[in-house]
C-alpha cells in the first residue's frame, strides 16, 4: 500500500492513479494521518459486492431493510401537494428569507 502526502496527490494524481489501476490501494495522508484512500472502482467492485455496504451498515450509517416493502404501500398514490410556490419558503443560514434585508 503506497502512502502519499496531500501535496504529493495533487502534483502527481496521474501517476497514482495509475498505479490503483493495477491494482494498488493508495492512503492519502494530512501530517502523517490517514484522511483519504484512492481504490479502484472496478477491480474491488467484482470480488465483493456486498462488502461496502456491510462497512457501511457496521458503522451506522445505512440500515437494511428486513423484507420488501408492502405493494399497497407502492402503489398508494400521494397527497395533493398544494401551491408549492407559497408553502415553501426558502431560508438562509441566519434564518432570514431568501432575498430579505436584515437590519
Amino acid at each position: 500500500m503506497k502512502k502519499a502526502t496531500i501535496t504529493e496527490a495533487k502534483n502527481r494524481l496521474s501517476a497514482l492513479i495509475d498505479r490503483v489501476k493495477h491494482g494498488e490501494t493508495v492512503v492519502i495522508t494530512d501530517r502523517g494521518r490517514p484522511v483519504a484512500r484512492l481504490v479502484s472502482a472496478l477491480t474491488g467492485a467484482a470480488e465483493d459486492p456486498e462488502g461496502r455496504l456491510a462497512r457501511l451498515e457496521r458503522r451506522g450509517g445505512l440500515r437494511r431493510a428486513m423484507a420488501a416493502p408492502p405493494r399497497g404501500l407502492i402503489l398508494k398514490k400521494l397527497p395533493g401537494r398544494g401551491n408549492l410556490r407559497a408553502s415553501s419558503m426558502r431560508f438562509s443560514r441566519n434564518g432570514a428569507r431568501v432575498g430579505e434585508v436584515l437590519g
